[in-house]
């Protein structure tokens, strides 16, 4: 009698300890998720010069505080393998990505040619806020009632609140479509400038941060996933969000003949918003204009 409830005790015993382990592995899935991690971006049509009849290079600028980016910007810190965007190009830069691949960080400072000057890792520390900061701190037991105090910011990646896309939009004859690609990316970090005491000031700074070649960044951003607010078994990948437009964005410059200046440079406020729908407008219309009905 006692053999037998010792060898019930046993089991339950077990089976509880065997249960705790697969939920500690598992992570509380009740599925083992494989299709964003081993998927493959999916390749581009052929587009040959000849094929293009028509094209124009447009550089839009997405605020990720926008309620349709957020998916973009959170979580801010990782949460078991979800990262937001920041995050996946930063470990596709140090080699870190699960995929295996790397990406080359161009210089965001070379306005002719995103995608000429390499940047090393020490300049992407530096462009994303990682430095070694001095500032005062109160001491009341010194006579100038403040001392020195070196402190370490690593990367700040909370302080990307913009990106800035580069696309290229042109007509292919051979098909009969209208397209758009995006040729890059940008990082653009929005942060307060910080006084002496490192407490931050009433002026806003943006800088960009650096250029990452968007088909080059295509493999790591197809096995990383994006939340679903509406479906949490129906999450799809960053390559597949920036693919299908579900990004809110405004045209931030054209290509033209004054060096590809900003809208910002020539107009400010409305009249910005306004200059920036214009050029929308136009490639709306062009394609309207391309069919009879």
């Amino acid at each position: 009698m006692r053999k037998t409830i010792l060898v019930k005790y046993l089991v339950i015993v077990f089976a509880m300890a065997f249960s705790a382990a697969m939920a500690q592995d598992n992570q509380v899935e009740v599925y083992e998720k494989i299709h964003i991690p081993l998927k493959k971006p999916i390749p581009y049509t052929y587009v040959g010069e000849s094929d293009v009849m028509w094209a124009k290079i447009v550089w839009r600028m997405v605020d990720l505080r926008e309620k349709m980016n957020l998916p973009l910007y959170y979580p801010i810190a990782p949460i078991d393998n979800r990262k937001n965007l920041v995050g996946v190009l930063l470990d596709g830069i140090d080699g870190k990505s699960e995929s295996g691949s790397t990406l080359t960080a161009y210089d965001a400072n070379d306005e002719k040619n995103e995608f000429k000057v390499k940047m090393t890792k020490e300049a992407i520390d530096l462009a994303m806020g990682k430095e070694t900061k001095t500032i005062k701190v109160e001491d009341p037991s010194v006579p100038e009632g403040f001392v020195e105090k070196t402190v370490e910011l690593d990367r700040q990646v909370d302080q990307v609140k913009k990106i800035l896309l580069k696309e290229k939009w042109y007509f292919d004859k051979t098909r009969s479509v209208f397209e758009v690609r995006i040729i890059g990316i940008c990082p653009i970090r929005v942060y307060n400038r910080l006084d002496d005491q490192g407490n931050p000031m009433d002026e806003v700074l943006m800088k960009q941060a650096f250029w990452i070649y968007y088909p080059e960044a295509r493999p790591i951003l197809t096995s990383h996933e994006v939340y679903n607010r509406f479906n949490d078994a129906q999450h799809v990948s960053y390559d597949d969000l920036f693919m299908q437009r579900r990004f809110a964005g405004y045209i931030f410059k054209e290509s033209n003949e004054y060096e590809n200046r900003a809208i910002s440079t020539y107009a400010t406020g409305m009249d910005a918003l306004y200059e920036s729908e214009k050029v929308k407008e136009y490639l709306f219309n062009l394609e309207h204009d391309l069919w009879e009905y």
